[in-house]
């Protein structure tokens, strides 16, 4: 069997790695996946130079890059939704994030917010603006390459008003090692949800496997690994 190369998003990292995995015991395929952010992702698929057979991306990505046809037409499956949640290192102040106030006051209260240049990371940079406070805690913000990046920073740190954002899959995949621990999901009025979805790519190698694998994500035993990954 051939190899299937999968350039996917960073958030729903866990799930997608596991789906291979199955999908690789199922049919034999072996699949490579390779993680960046939302726009290195889109930049690679715009320029045609993505490299994959596969794309893991936004949903709303997924759905512009078949109508440049970029994918292959009519296939693609949505895998799931993820939503942005608040982190802290093990040890530092738990921020209240119980509603947009009390987010706001800790964020003006925090000596340093810490987010990504991917999606949820944008958003978040959306939400500073939405709140009129972007201004006032500019001079606090540490923007890092990827989700990773983010909870790496945030273990190592020594701040105790110190917190940051990403994607909640990222998160509880990581909190188990006891350096980072989960807040919660953002409070309702503000939450992010971002759909993810899978598409072959209409220079894939093999378009018959790479789409056998994009309509495997439809399937019941994918749908269960993604869920029980954080992938709603």
């Amino acid at each position: 069997m051939g190899l299937i190369k999968v350039l996917s998003a960073g958030a729903p990292k866990g799930g997608v790695a596991l789906t291979a995995e199955a999908f690789q015991g199922k049919t034999g395929h072996r699949l490579k996946i390779t993680f960046a952010t939302a726009p290195t992702i889109k930049a690679a698929v715009d320029r045609g130079a993505a490299d994959a057979d596969v794309v893991v991306a936004s949903a709303p990505a997924v759905a512009g890059f078949e109508a440049e046809g970029r994918t292959i037409a009519g296939v693609h499956t949505v895998i799931g939704s993820i939503k942005t949640g608040v982190v802290v290192r093990v040890g530092a102040q738990m921020p209240d994030i119980s509603s947009a106030k009390s987010l706001t006051r800790a964020l003006l209260a925090a000596q340093s917010i810490v987010r990504n240049e991917a999606s949820s990371g944008l958003y978040i940079a959306r939400m500073l603006q939405g709140l009129g406070i972007a201004d006032r805690v500019a001079d606090k913000i540490v923007c890092l390459a990827t989700g990773g990046d983010v909870l790496d920073h945030l273990a190592n740190g020594t701040m105790d008003r110190e917190f940051g954002f990403g994607q909640l899959t990222e998160i509880r995949r990581l909190e188990p090692e006891g350096r980072i621990a989960l807040v919660g999901a953002l409070p309702k009025e503000l939450e992010n949800i971002t759909s993810y979805a899978a598409a072959p790519l209409a220079g894939a190698r093999d378009a018959a496997a790479a789409t056998a694998y994009v309509r495997f994500l439809a399937s019941d035993q994918a749908r269960k690994i993604l869920v029980a990954s954080g992938v709603e």
